[in-house]
């Protein structure tokens, strides 16, 4: 690697986009040190290690203003956030080998992931609930690791899980709809709470990053929230992308990964 790379030199080593970088770059968190003789701003091979640190900390969750900190405090100690680190990553390591056997019993045992029938769909979902959505979303998402984790979580769930999910959903829309009444801006800090609670909801049926949240909601149509209060579905898109965006995703670059 030379000693300095262009925003998009540095985007194509790392495998993020430049305008992930140049969001970074806005909000101080990973700024390119140097220039060029034509003016052009390049970023060190120290500004590349940052970059690393960061993608390292994202991908443990962690909030892009909660990364400055950290990177930037000089009280903090390196080893112990990369024992936090080693930590973390082992737990996701149990977490995912528990959900390959998971996947293998089901697969033995000839599973087919959600269990119930279209009368018991219809009686917990409610009378919005259209049955024919479980074999759009089995068409579209089969064979990917998503939905292999809601087949597992689905098929491990009761009647009664279900209705407890369900209730769950019923009282998050119903704050989602009120806090559309009341104007709350996207952006605010009671409208990420809001997107996060959102993506909560579909992370009880499999882990769903930012990205994915934003690809998820530009997929619904009106009828999704509309139902509830008319633009609430297009009011919801505009809060999941600002909190993704707060979170160092670029809502029109966001990918299913």
């Amino acid at each position: 690697m030379t000693d300095s790379l262009t925003i998009g030199g540095a985007a194509e080593l790392v495998g993020i986009s430049v305008r992930t970088l140049h969001h970074w770059d806005a909000i101080g968190l990973v700024v390119p040190s140097g220039r060029t003789s034509a003016g052009y701003r390049v970023y060190s091979a120290a500004d590349i290690a940052r970059i690393h640190r960061v993608l390292v900390y994202r991908e443990l969750g962690i909030a892009l203003s909660d990364i400055a900190q950290v990177l930037d405090d000089p009280t903090a100690d390196p080893q112990e956030h990369l024992r936090r680190q080693r930590t973390e990553l082992s737990t996701q390591i149990d977490r995912l080998q528990a959900m390959l056997k998971a996947v293998d019993r089901m697969l033995d045992a000839g599973g087919k992931g959600i269990e119930l029938t279209p009368e018991q769909q219809s009686e917990i979902f409610g009378a919005t609930w259209r049955t024919e959505w479980v074999d759009e979303a089995e068409e579209r998402w089969s064979g990917t690791p998503q939905w292999d984790q809601y087949a597992v979580r689905a098929a491990e769930r009761t009647v009664a899980d279900w209705q407890d999910l369900t209730a769950g959903v019923e009282a998050f829309n119903a704050d989602l709809a009120a806090a559309f009444r009341e104007d709350v801006a996207a952006g605010s800090p009671a409208a990420n709470a809001l997107a996060e609670r959102h993506r909560e909801t579909i992370a009880q049926h499999f882990d769903c990053t930012h990205a994915m949240q934003v690809c998820m909601v530009r997929s619904f149509t009106p009828e999704y929230y509309d139902h509830l209060e008319p633009g609430l579905t297009a009011w919801l898109q505009s809060i999941v992308d600002a909190n993704a965006s707060a979170n160092g995703i670029d809502p029109e670059t966001a990918r299913w990964d």
